[in-house]
């Protein structure tokens, strides 16, 4: 079977009958085992979406099937599925069977999506490499000893690999987008509360973010609009209406776009990613936009603001995980202390608990002031600056990574060399605008290079229609 990279073609297909949707789902099932050595998912719902797709089709040829009949879609191991299980890569919640959907879950499935199984993520989305997972490492398509990004390294590998059509991942610091730039897909993390995180397994609730991972920004752009808007379960999620963003796709006029003049200077950026940054910006320039240098003086703050602030909100978030409610309990505990001590002890992995504990530090008495309260006037100082810049400017322009994807075991020796990966993605975490990651390149080893573009708060239908508009004129031949 030919590789589909849109829903488009899909749908197309199927229309003019060359296609049969519950042929599609067995190749993608065949895929799946093919490549298990890449460990994108952690469990497949084989079965059930056997029989979702012959009630699809049926529906298709009545002519009353939703927007999505005939994407096969994955779901992050920390999105909630009913009666399917959730463990956010974590052996403390092992065996946990979720006893509702999530709100993105249900509105797939109102438009009929396939939803093909749950991808496999560093634990409680703690990590940059997928790692972190009880599971064991995700394996980079093009190059299985390299890392596929985190923590929605599945949801990545599983598009990049042909393993289904799209997948939904979170974004906290850059959880979409980095592993999208690792493995060469479009990746997308919406403004805080532009998605309901009713559902979610939280990390940190004034980050998270639910996002898609698509071989196209059209395919993307569908996601995210059906995802996206008010739910009655999350207080967080803005009422502002929803755009068409698939059916406004065309970027018209000349555009202004930032580039942070302390990211091209930055220390560790790769060569051949600075090269094509400054490809973009020179084809952007030939192209009759504007694009400027701009001084963003926080850069060197932005990560360790950052995870002074996620920690502290996981060690709260993470609390609930004691051995006594749910999820898993130590069979060597005697009694209600030793209970939450060894279940946390044994059901967390290494980084879990190091974040944890940092949060825990930063939280106490006699440090809360001295960096949760400083790290708290220092994101508003750098939504502050984000939101200027973005007040003169369409978009800001940056590498979505410092340096293509790096080989399994590389860096785990390292905390600090490992979250400083993050020094791009964090600034539209902070500052809570929408930002999407889009394959613009490969390097001299063939391994994906990916550029991120961010734009005004709830601007996602003008980052995306832009974002298409540069995915064509990349592959445009030069004259």
């Amino acid at each position: 079977m030919k590789r589909y990279t849109t829903l488009s073609e899909i749908r197309q297909d199927i229309d003019a009958g060359e296609l049969e949707l519950t042929s599609l789902v067995e190749h993608y099932l065949q895929r799946i085992e093919e490549e298990k050595h890449l460990n994108a998912f952690v469990e497949v719902f084989g079965e059930e979406a056997r029989q979702e797709a012959a009630r699809i089709t049926e529906k298709i040829a009545a002519g009353s099937a939703g927007r999505l009949a005939g994407m096969v879609i994955g779901i992050k191991d920390i999105i909630c599925y009913k009666s399917h299980g959730v463990s956010v890569g974590s052996k403390i919640l092992e065996n946990y069977k979720s006893i509702f959907s999530s709100t993105v879950v249900e509105r797939l499935l109102a438009e009929d999506a396939i939803i093909i199984g749950r991808l496999n993520c560093d634990e409680f989305a703690m990590g940059g490499s997928n790692e972190n997972s009880f599971y064991g490492p995700v394996k980079n398509y093009v190059d299985n000893t390299k890392v596929a990004g985190g923590s929605s390294g599945g949801s990545a590998v599983a598009v990049q690999a042909g393993l289904c059509l799209a997948a939904l991942g979170t974004d906290t610091g850059g959880s979409v987008r980095q592993p999208a730039a690792f493995c060469g897909v479009v990746g997308v993390k919406p403004t805080y509360g532009r998605v309901s995180r009713h559902g979610i397994v939280a990390y940190a609730s004034s980050f998270d973010q639910v996002g898609p991972l698509a071989n196209s920004v059209e395919d993307a752009a569908l996601i995210l609009e059906i995802i996206a808007g008010p739910d009655e379960y999350d207080s967080t999620v803005s009422l502002k209406p929803v755009p068409s963003y698939s059916g406004n796709l065309k970027s018209s006029g000349k555009k202004k776009i930032a580039i942070l003049s302390e990211v091209l200077e930055a220390e560790g950026l790769d060569p051949e990613i600075k090269q094509l940054t400054e490809n973009t910006i020179a084809r952007l320039k030939g192209d009759g936009h504007t694009v400027e240098a701009v001084s963003f003086p926080y850069l060197e703050y932005v990560v360790p603001t950052y995870y002074i602030l996620t920690t502290a909100e996981a060690s709260s978030n993470l609390a609930r995980y004691d051995g006594v409610h749910y999820g898993y309990r130590s069979p060597n505990a005697t009694d209600l202390e030793s209970t939450y001590k060894k279940s946390r002890t044994e059901g967390f992995g290494a980084e879990v608990k190091r974040r944890i504990m940092i949060g825990t530090f930063v939280l106490s008495a006699g440090y809360y002031d001295s960096f949760y309260g400083k790290a708290q006037k220092v994101r508003q100082l750098i939504r502050a600056k984000t939101d200027e810049i973005l007040s003169k400017y369409d978009f800001i322009l940056m590498p979505t990574t410092p340096t293509p994807a790096f080989g399994i075991g590389e860096k785990m020796s390292d905390p600090v060399v490992m979250y400083l990966a993050d020094i791009f993605t964090v600034q539209a975490s902070l500052a809570g605008i929408p930002a999407v990651s889009l394959p613009l390149g490969n390097n001299s080893n063939n391994l994906p290079l990916g550029i991120q573009f961010l734009g005004k708060r709830f601007g996602e239908g003008d980052l995306l229609a832009f974002s298409k508009y540069i995915m064509e004129s990349t592959h445009r031949p030069t004259v």
